[in-house]
């Protein structure tokens, strides 16, 4: 969320970011009600405080003729009256100001000056790894996975719906094998403290984050609307301090979880409908951290450094991708996404978006730090990436070491977990 002097002082830099994104027609509308909404309410703070000190001096006066044995009948009745329109002119500040709060959710965050502008066709390659095996021959996962009895996809479909699967037998162990691999190599490795996080939170959560109010028909909501399935354990994580002033030597401050997320994807109805490719429920590791606004973009290349050793470790081949602005998360300022190449399918997969949201999430969350003792609060900056989400991991795992016999190697790294070289 942005702070309405962003809109009253940097209206030109917010509308640039806007036009960057490709939505400043959509959004010119909002800012401008939210300037004459700051107007107005500036305006209403500056009448209460005149009618305030009326009011006061006219009870001093009241006072005053009252200890002279004066009538001052008509000095009350005006205060009366002077307290009435400031009652009046108080509830009108409060719909305004709720008003503004409405507003600034709608508006998503300014991506950073090294962030192109334009939509997904500005997207860029900024690094790879890996040579991507040749298409030629290579089955779907969704033939291997049910060939060697991975996968159950239609009795997922029956217990649940499309878009839910059923691992089964040394696919069951693949999937628990992935957490136990990813939470180890950054809780070991990359100096991350492990959590361990409720699936369901509050509106409040939600909305710190930045899923709400903008993207609640994506998400599952419980029946008294108040509590939600996570999308991500970014929610539950980023909000762990939520309302809190931190010291500024917990900073930066790392944490991963993993967890199961639920996302409806209302809009992407029809698409990738086969596999795993887009499912509603799936298991991801995830990473957070907080860190100094001068560290943030140093934070973004670390963090993504941390999910590239994760495809790294399981020798996947896979591309840096850094999203221009119209592709680019509402919340975030800056995201690279992971991209592993998963040949029987013959695409580039998104297995993890990084992103640094600046002070975004943290304003809505009201997540701070006190850089020094009796120094003013200031909001600390938030990044996650998804290290890495295990659904699309898995078909590039199936698809990359397919062999010709039907069996599929296990990369090293997972052996061990999995308790096998490979699977057949």
């Amino acid at each position: 969320m942005h702070d309405i002097r962003m809109v009253r002082e940097q209206a030109a830099a917010l509308r640039d970011g806007m036009r960057r994104r490709g939505a400043l027609d959509q959004l010119e509308p909002v800012i401008a009600r939210l300037e004459a909404l700051d107007r107005e309410r500036r305006q209403t703070i500056q009448t209460v405080e005149e009618k305030k000190a009326a009011r006061n001096a006219a009870s001093q006066e009241v006072g005053r003729r009252k200890k002279a044995g004066e009538d001052a009948s008509e000095l009350q009745a005006q205060t009366r009256t002077l307290g009435e329109e400031i009652a009046g002119l108080e509830a009108s500040l409060t719909e305004t100001e709720a008003a503004i709060q409405k507003g600034l959710y709608d508006i998503p965050n300014v991506t950073l000056p090294t962030v192109p502008a334009g939509d997904e066709t500005h997207n860029t390659v900024v690094r790879s790894w890996g040579t991507p095996r040749a298409a030629d021959g290579v089955k779907p996962h969704w033939e291997v996975g049910e060939a060697l009895k991975l996968l159950d996809l239609p009795r997922g479909a029956k217990i649940s719906g499309s878009g839910f699967i059923v691992f089964r037998s040394a696919g069951a162990r693949l999937v628990r094998a992935l957490m136990n691999l990813m939470l180890d190599l950054h809780t070991r490795e990359h100096g991350y403290e492990e959590l361990w996080v409720p699936v369901v939170v509050n509106r409040a959560a939600m909305t710190g984050t930045g899923q709400l109010p903008k993207f609640e028909e994506d998400m599952y909501a419980l029946t008294d609307d108040q509590g939600f399935l996570i999308p991500t354990a970014e929610v539950p994580v980023t909000n762990l301090y939520g309302g809190e002033i931190l010291d500024a030597a917990q900073l930066p401050m790392a944490l991963t979880a993993y967890s199961p997320c639920f996302r409806r994807e209302a809009g992407a109805a029809g698409k990738d409908t086969r596999g795993l490719l887009r499912v509603h429920e799936f298991d991801k590791v995830e990473l957070v951290r907080y860190c100094r606004p001068e560290d943030g973009a140093a934070q973004l290349e670390l963090l993504t450094g941390h999910a590239e050793a994760v495809l790294q470790k399981l020798g996947l081949p896979y591309r840096v991708v850094l999203l221009a602005a119209g592709d680019t998360g509402f919340s975030s300022a800056m995201t690279y996404d992971l991209e592993v190449f998963a040949p029987g399918v013959g695409k580039w997969l998104e297995v993890s978006s990084c992103s640094v949201f600046t002070d975004y999430q943290a304003r809505r969350a009201n997540i701070r730090f006190r850089a020094a003792p009796g120094e003013k609060p200031q909001f600390v900056y938030t990044l996650n990436g998804s290290a890495l989400a295990f659904p699309r991991v898995i078909a590039a795992l199936l698809e990359h070491y397919q062999q010709p016999d039907g069996s599929v190697v296990v990369p090293e790294a997972l052996r061990s977990y999995v308790g096998a070289d490979s699977l057949r």
